[in-house]
C-alpha cells in the first residue's frame, strides 16, 4: 500500500503531501492537485494515488491546517 505524510518542518511550503511505497516516492500540491515530484512511480500507479488523493484531499488539507495553524 501506500503511506501518506508530511514532513514537520515543511511550514513554508504550501499545502501538499508526500507518498511512499517500496523504494517508490512521490509529492503532490493540494490546491490545485499537482504532481510535483515522482520517483520510481508508473504512470498507472500516478494515476492511482492522484485519485486515492482526490478522494481524500479534505482530509489532507485539514490535517495540514491543523498542524501548522493555517486557515482554509
Amino acid at each position: 500500500g501506500f503511506r501518506f505524510f508530511f514532513f514537520s518542518n515543511e511550514v513554508n511550503e504550501p499545502a501538499h503531501i508526500h507518498v511512499e511505497s517500496n523504494d517508490k516516492y512521490a509529492k503532490f500540491w493540494l490546491e490545485p492537485l499537482q504532481l510535483a515530484k515522482s520517483v520510481g512511480y508508473s504512470a498507472r500507479e500516478l494515476s492511482e494515488i492522484r485519485n486515492l488523493v482526490t478522494e481524500n484531499i479534505g482530509a489532507f488539507r485539514r490535517r495540514w491546517d491543523e498542524y501548522f495553524g493555517h486557515k482554509g
